[in-house]
């Protein structure tokens, strides 16, 4: 991910609307977007402020889970948990990725070689064809 956080460490405490705003100015014009993750805000910087956001969303979202099921109130603790979480995810859709890609590769082996010899086929009955009539 090319998306780099702008501060070394989040702000602790919890913006007002009014905190909020003038962080997301400063954030826009710098080309920062601000986020809020677990009730931390942070200035991200990259390329699509969208998809960032959706990031942060994403891990908000975990976190709040993870949160809402365990009895830690540790936020770095809730932090790894979720980042072991959505590492699980990534790895289960990686694998089922490349168990999909065998299988079309696999397919598409098999449909070649049939193409192929279909091909190969038709290409003799042709050239009988041809070959009867410049008898004929």
């Amino acid at each position: 991910m090319s998306q780099q956080e702008n501060t070394g460490t989040p702000q602790t405490k919890q913006l007002t609307a009014a905190e909020r705003s003038r962080a997301e100015l400063a954030a826009s014009n710098s080309g920062a977007v601000v986020v809020e993750i677990y009730d931390q805000v942070y200035q991200l910087s990259g390329t699509d402020s969208a998809y960032i956001e959706r990031l942060a969303s994403l891990v908000d979202s975990r976190m709040r889970a993870i949160s809402a099921h365990g009895a830690t109130v540790d936020s770095l603790r809730v932090a790894v948990l979720a980042a072991l979480n959505i590492a699980d995810e990534m790895l289960s859709t990686q694998a089922r990725h490349d168990q999909l890609a065998a299988t079309m590769n696999h397919a598409t082996s098999t449909v070649d070689a049939s193409v192929q010899a279909r091909t190969g086929s038709l290409m003799n009955m042709l050239d009988d064809l041809l070959q009867d009539r410049k008898v004929g």
